[in-house]
């Protein structure tokens, strides 16, 4: 490969990454604004979010899976607990430990912003053509294994 070659794939690398960044950050922070009539906190729907998709967790593993510092994650539980969102369990190993769910309520909660969201971003797909919605499928794929690997 000439050296010419290789830069031009390099800057396409490049600006593939930035491109492929900056419109996941924007569809992210999209689909984020929108939501049903109610005063969760970003923080709070990713902590709640994280307990659906992990299953019941301690405090700890919730901060670590939010990559956020205990203390606070400890204010995002009480205020998710406040609201009846999330209840404990204590630890079937560890008497000191409790474990993290969504209740019946932060369910129903996950539920309405999920629909939501849906139907925000189905209005959107709905507006391509089926050769854009077949690119956007088979992108989705490939976003998946990177967010895997």
């Amino acid at each position: 490969m000439t050296e010419q070659v290789v830069m031009v794939t390099q800057a396409s690398a490049e600006e593939l990454t930035q491109r492929l960044r900056d419109a996941i950050t924007r569809l992210n922070r999209r689909l984020r604004q929108e939501r049903p009539v109610g005063d969760l906190t970003v923080t709070q729907l990713s902590a709640l979010t994280s307990l659906r998709i992990g299953g019941a967790l301690t405090p700890r593993e919730l901060s670590e899976a939010e990559r956020v510092q205990p203390p606070t994650m400890t204010k995002i539980v009480a205020k998710l607990e406040e609201r009846g969102l999330i209840s404990r369990t204590p630890h079937p190993t560890d008497g000191r430990q409790v474990l993290l769910s969504p209740s019946d309520q932060g369910f129903a909660v996950l539920d309405d912003y999920q629909r939501v969201r849906d139907e925000w971003l189905a209005g959107k797909l709905a507006d391509l053509s089926a050769q854009e919605r077949d690119t956007v499928a088979r992108a989705a794929a490939l976003l998946e294994r990177l967010a895997r690997d």
